[in-house]
């Protein structure tokens, strides 16, 4: 166990000084000479944890679901760790709290900032802030698949066309989605290159893009998204951490194969444009349909993007579109429409056989044309029920705080699903660095149960509390 735990970060240890290689080049090449030393030092820490299984002796045993879940929350705590340190070691003199929380927040992809005044910052911090949700988008895409057999049998069956479960070939398939991942990743900095945006803003966005990120490399999103035209292909570059990143590997390489098992992002697509219609027919905006079409594909890819044009009485509706989410292998958060869906047909296929006792109704997957068993109900609801016990805990958490229970309570939503605040939701700005140490601390531990769930922690502690 402790040869693949090692084999795992040691993996995403590397990538972080790559990218720590990168901004090095970068702050050289600019002549950005005032945090150079920052990432040096990341280099240096990362490139050693990155080779360090080098020295472990090769373990074939096999790995037990209470490992991968210490493997996958490890990693939530260290890599931020390393990530912060080019943000402690800044000319910006801000605490190692605050270093944490913007490491963790960028690591999470939720995109709660302790700076104020992106243009004032460096440029290579600002690449260093979107490198962090990057790589931390593309470890969560990792974790699900080792976290798989948490959630659903029938889906890891399915997701055999593309990957094999072998603890063996571990590598072999991080590699896999990586180069998926960062191909993804430069499609995305095309188009926005195609449609006028600035290199660097375009560099950064399409990290924030594919990741589901809420770091922006400048204050105010509508400096870049500046017209209808580029507001509409905004809003379809996010959809990229709303539908499934597999299929996205289907359309780019024209793949007809296993149809069946984007049925989830046919449901998608529908519900999609469901919003969008009912949206436009049938609430009266006084913007046009691109701003329209931007918070809705904001708000269910749990991004929180916004520019400021939202009427704050549609924001609980937008927060809902937040909870629900996306794929369940995207890069969004939120329950997911997965769940939410199958346990709505579950529900009603139930009171059905229940009201016509004589008739026979089979729960089937609305996704995999497989049946649909009771524990996968209770699975999905056990999920629905964990997330309103984090939410309640929060909310009273971030009240005793003194912050508003409104504003506790929208608060406590995204950061669970790992959204960053904006106007849109009734929040609008937020001064994360003047929140009390404590509040900070709480912010912290939910933005990491919004990445893993509660429910892979209490299958972790069952261990111990339950050994029988």
């Amino acid at each position: 166990m402790r040869y693949f735990s090692l084999i795992y970060l040691s993996f995403f240890s590397i990538i972080i000084s790559v990218l720590s290689f990168f901004n090095i080049i970068y702050s050289y090449y600019f002549n950005l000479y005032l945090n150079l030393n920052c990432y040096i030092y990341t280099l240096l820490i990362s490139l050693f944890l990155g080779f360090s299984f080098v020295f472990i002796k090769k373990d074939n045993s096999k790995v037990s679901i209470y490992q991968k879940i210490s493997i996958v929350v490890l990693g939530y705590l260290i890599f931020p760790l390393i990530i912060s340190i080019p943000f402690y070691l800044s000319i910006y003199n801000i605490s190692f709290l605050d270093s944490y929380f913007e490491s963790i927040s960028g690591f999470t992809s939720t995109g709660f900032s302790i700076f104020d005044n992106i243009k004032h910052l460096d440029e290579s911090l600002i690449l260093w802030r979107s490198s962090s949700q990057w790589v931390g988008g593309l470890y969560f895409l990792f974790s699900l698949i080792l976290l798989i057999d948490i959630f659903d049998e029938s889906i890891k069956k399915s997701l055999t066309n593309f990957l094999s479960f072998n603890i063996s070939e571990t590598f072999k398939q991080t590699f896999k989605i990586l180069i998926l991942y960062s191909l993804l990743t430069v499609i995305i900095f095309i188009i926005l290159k195609i449609f006028d945006f600035r290199t660097f803003d375009s560099f950064n966005l399409s990290m924030s893009l594919i990741s589901s990120g809420g770091f922006l490399p400048l204050n105010d999103l509508s400096i870049a998204v500046n017209t209808n035209t580029k507001e509409i292909i905004f809003s379809l570059l996010m959809l990229f951490s709303f539908f499934s990143i597999f299929l996205s590997y289907n359309l780019i390489f024209f793949r007809k194969k296993n149809i069946n098992f984007f049925q989830e992002d046919f449901y998608l697509l529908g519900y999609l444009i469901s919003l969008i219609t009912i949206f436009f027919i049938f609430f009266n905006y006084n913007y046009n349909f691109s701003s329209v079409f931007l918070d809705l594909t904001s708000s269910v890819s749990n991004f929180g993007f916004s520019l400021a044009k939202t009427p704050e009485s549609m924001s609980f509706l937008f927060l809902i579109l937040v909870i629900i989410g996306g794929s369940f292998f995207s890069t969004s958060s939120g329950i997911r429409f997965l769940k939410i869906f199958s346990l709505f047909k579950f529900s009603v296929n139930n009171l059905i056989s229940h009201a016509k006792p004589k008739n026979i109704f089979l729960n089937k997957n609305p996704f995999f044309n497989i049946s649909f068993k009771d524990d996968d109900a209770s699975k999905y609801f056990l999920s629905v029920m964990i997330f309103i016990i984090s939410l309640s805990c929060l909310s009273v958490f971030l009240t005793i705080s003194g912050i508003s229970f409104e504003a506790s309570f929208k608060l406590s939503i995204l950061t669970i699903m790992n959204t960053v605040n904006s106007s849109m939701y009734g929040l609008g700005e937020f001064n994360f660095q003047g929140l009390p140490f404590i509040t900070k601390i709480y912010l912290v531990f939910f933005m990491i149960i919004g990445r893993v769930e509660l429910l892979t922690i209490f299958i972790f502690f069952k261990k111990y509390l339950f050994k029988n």
